[in-house]
């Protein structure tokens, strides 16, 4: 099924992000946003980023409020944090396969990659 899926691992602490903000934008002449939401206790999103008529070729960006969610998780951070807004860019170049972008979190580090 075609669709763009993520999910956020808080590798701190070995839990999934609970509460974590995401917004996905679109590349057109400039970035426009697209979808906000917030991953559940199982640190996914409830629906799908994309799919459908909605899922189309292009470049998108995915920004992971990190900042946010470690303060709200209890994370003391530096002013300004290390990290706070994570963006990831990345392309759909065939829209009749399934990405899936995930994020996994420290306060110091990220990593992501084209999951399954």
């Amino acid at each position: 099924m075609s669709r763009l899926t993520t999910h956020v691992l808080n590798v701190a602490t070995g839990r999934p992000a609970e509460g974590l903000s995401i917004e996905l934008w679109v590349l057109r002449e400039t970035f426009d946003l697209i979808k906000r939401v917030t991953t559940n206790a199982d640190g996914r999103v409830d629906e799908a980023l994309l799919d459908g008529d909605a899922f189309k070729m292009g470049v998108y960006e995915l920004r992971f409020f990190a900042g946010e969610y470690l303060r709200k998780a209890g994370t003391a951070l530096a002013d300004p944090a290390f990290l706070d807004v994570i963006p990831v860019r990345f392309g759909i170049a065939d829209p009749e396969q399934h990405y899936h972008v995930p994020l996994l979190l420290s306060p110091y580090g990220y990593s992501t990659y084209r999951g399954s």
